[in-house]
């Protein structure tokens, strides 16, 4: 916020780069001469940066056309499709061949309630 108050009553989390900024200025500059401003412009980009996360989106948008290109570009799509899939391969064969009792295997029946 513009008071350094932040909603919760504290600081606001941008009022330490504000307070950088504000030293830039007093330190370099005057009432005669302003031209010490332009040395305050990292602290000032800062400044703008954690109000705004204007490069963090940027970065993260960067970040995510390249997760998608790097996807679209690997072969993960010539897998087996869900229809052919039809067990998840941890006990091969049927109820017989693993020596299952008919009445040990769930199935869908009348409800008791």
């Amino acid at each position: 916020m513009a008071s350094g108050f932040g909603l919760n009553g504290g600081p606001s989390r941008c009022f330490p780069f504000w307070q950088e900024v504000l030293a830039c200025y007093v330190t370099n500059s005057n009432a005669d001469n302003t031209a010490g401003k332009a040395k305050c412009l990292a602290t000032l980009d800062d400044y703008y940066e954690c109000l705004h996360h204007k490069k963090e989106h940027a970065k993260t948008f960067a970040l995510q056309a390249a997760i998608r290109k790097a996807e679209a570009e690997s072969g993960r799509g010539d897998g087996p499709k869900p229809e052919e899939v039809k067990t998840l391969g941890l006990l091969p064969g049927g109820p017989t061949e693993k020596n299952l009792k008919p009445g040990l295997i769930p199935t869908k029946g009348p409800s008791l309630y």
